[in-house]
């Protein structure tokens, strides 16, 4: 009686794919790209205006992003969100010392931060678009002068929009600027500064009868 012989044949398995490279954490100074600023003024007796700032953090390895709190502002309502999701990103107020210590080598160390945790690490020739939305208290910036209010500040991001509050209209503005009425009929000031240095916006309205 013969007896069949199996044969097993052993092959080499197939490697195992590679993973992606982590992008190694951040040590260089925080940069970053196509940065647009959106005002929101409320009522001039406020002295309140929420800002809408878009961002592209382009630091290679970075997991953090550092938005100054301007000296003189209050910051109130914060939050802050991932523009390729609309998922809320975790965020808190640090100190400038912290901020200088990741990247943003002007950071004065009484000066605070939001610093934002980015949904991911930053990849190499790539970006992290996050949008921070907040609201500002500053008396300096925004204020009643008799019948008119004023919105005077210095502006170093390029693309700016300032919304007037409803029923308020543009009196003068020292920028060259378009002029444009919202879907809900509030007046819109938008530009581009061309200028070297931060825009020195000085916007003058007054409310409608």
């Amino acid at each position: 009686m013969l007896i069949p012989l199996v044969l097993f044949l052993v092959l080499p398995a197939e490697p195992l794919p590679a993973p992606a490279p982590t992008p190694a954490p951040s040590t260089g100074l925080q940069t970053e790209a196509d940065e647009s600023t959106r005002y929101e003024l409320l009522a001039p007796e406020t002295a309140q205006f929420r800002i809408l700032f878009d961002v592209t953090a382009t630091t290679p390895g970075a997991r953090w992003y550092f938005n100054p709190i301007r000296k003189g502002s209050e910051a109130s309502r914060e939050s802050v969100f991932d523009r390729a999701t609309q998922e809320p990103l975790r965020f808190e107020v640090v100190s400038g010392s912290e901020a200088r210590g990741h990247g943003v080598p002007d950071a004065e160390p009484e000066m605070q931060f939001i610093r934002v945790t980015l949904a991911r690490p930053v990849p190499d020739g790539g970006g992290a678009r996050i949008r921070i939305d907040k609201t500002y208290k500053d008396a300096a910036s925004w204020k009643r002068e008799g019948e008119l209010a004023v919105f005077q500040r210095s502006l170093g991001v390029k693309r700016n929009t300032v919304v007037l509050p409803a029923g308020w209209e543009v009196v003068s503005c020292n920028v060259p600027s378009q002029v444009l009425t919202e879907a809900d009929g509030r007046i819109a000031v938008s530009f581009v500064n061309s200028f070297p240095d931060a825009a020195s916006l000085v916007l003058k309205a007054r409310k409608l009868e």
